[in-house]
């Protein structure tokens, strides 16, 4: 047992103690190490560049719904609909100079700062689809490419590519599209270098966010229009104003989504929460696929039954004017722009070798589908009619 359990210290020993205390305290002043309190949550205001009503928003908002439960809310984010802060295609300034926390979109809706930008889902991508554009992204250098265009442009933004999104619809038409004259003087709307490529077919082409175009098409300020998808056309208003859907382009075959951090609130944040956001767009990726196989399916169904919409295929001429037609845009983009040119060069090796294997490897589901729901044999096109010129070969 010790002996001078109990008993006070001595005084010159209390006051070394004292002594040293002072000292630490001034250390801490100094600069060294100290233990502090953690901080609070870390809240965020985003904005997506979709309307309310959208699927769309509803998957920015699961993705931010991921975050807060991951982080077990040390991050919070809640992410408004488009035009509740800035307009949509407004987004990338809002956000890189820190009006927003961050933003959920595509990067085609910043094409009129880098034309680049269009290579993420914009136009036939070699023939991969969205999924392999983003294994391209991940695993083919195009996250490097990306951070180096946004600095370029000066954007002070931490960008994650994800979701990837089925092929587009050519678009709502008042007829259906028979061959490349009908899209002489039509005016249409659509985004990015797309843009380029049905000007090149023959449409006058006007830009809009997803919220405005059945408006305009109600008002004949529009004759045609494309916006995404089976849901996302259905909720914003298209079988109001349009019976006619042209399935099948590939002015848009490979697109997906962004999710956008303000560099400068990203970089603050703690590794793990940046661990965790890396790895709640992965998940989120998967969900939001699995998620628009449900429901696109189901509007589509929903809108050949109940809303009485025509589908048809786009016809193989069309298409094959579309491939032309983004070549003919793309060669212009790459010789004013070198970025665009190393970022095309990228994904032409990647897809090279991909679009290859997969076409190779994965057996075509029509002779499945047919097999157990057609009996008949396969269907001459999509939906529920054809065009007659359909079955011309481009």
């Amino acid at each position: 047992m010790n002996k001078n359990l109990g008993k006070k210290a001595p005084a010159a020993t209390r006051r070394k103690f004292l002594t040293g205390a002072a000292a630490g305290a001034g250390a801490a002043a100094l600069g060294f190490p100290a233990i502090v309190k953690a901080q609070g949550p870390v809240s965020m205001r985003w904005q997506s560049t979709w309307p309310a009503k959208d699927i769309f928003h509803e998957f920015a908002q699961d993705f931010a719904r991921k975050v807060n439960d991951m982080t077990g809310g040390d991050l919070r984010i809640e992410v408004l609909p488009a035009g509740a802060v800035v307009p949509a295609f407004n987004l990338l300034d809002a956000v890189s100079k820190g009006t927003l926390d961050g933003g959920h979109g595509v990067l085609v809706y910043h094409y009129g700062k880098q034309t680049a930008l269009a290579l993420w889902g914009s136009g036939p991508a070699f023939g991969m689809d969205a999924n392999m554009l983003l294994a391209w992204h991940k695993y083919g250098g195009g996250k490097q490419l990306l951070a180096k265009l946004y600095q370029s442009i000066g954007a002070n933004v931490v960008s994650f590519p994800y979701g990837p999104m089925p092929t587009q619809p050519l678009g709502w038409f008042k007829k259906p599209i028979t061959s490349n004259a009908g899209f002489k003087g039509l005016k249409f709307r659509t985004v990015g270098i797309s843009i380029d490529v049905f000007t090149g077919l023959g449409a006058a082409v006007n830009a809009l966010p997803g919220g405005e175009i059945v408006p305009a098409m109600d008002r004949g300020l529009l004759d045609a229009a494309e916006f995404n998808n089976a849901s996302s056309d259905r909720l914003l208003g298209f079988p109001d104003v349009s019976k006619v859907c042209m399935l099948q382009s590939f002015h848009q075959n490979a697109e997906q989504f962004e999710v956008m951090f303000n560099k400068t609130k990203f970089d603050a944040l703690p590794a793990r929460i940046k661990t965790i956001i890396e790895n709640a767009v992965e998940a989120s990726s998967a969900d939001m696929s699995w998620k628009a196989i449900d429901r696109y399916s189901k509007d589509y169904e929903e809108m050949r039954t109940r809303d009485k919409v025509r589908f048809y295929k786009t016809p193989d001429a069309v298409l094959q004017t579309q491939l032309t037609a983004y070549d003919q845009a793309a060669r212009k983009k790459a010789a004013d722009n070198s970025l665009f040119k190393e970022i095309e060069a990228s994904q032409r090796a990647f897809a090279a070798r991909a679009v290859k294997w997969d076409m190779d490897t994965n057996v075509n589901r029509r002779m499945a589908y047919s097999h157990y729901f057609l009996r008949g044999g396969p269907a001459a096109a999509p939906g529920n009619a054809a065009p007659k010129a359909a079955a011309k070969k481009g």
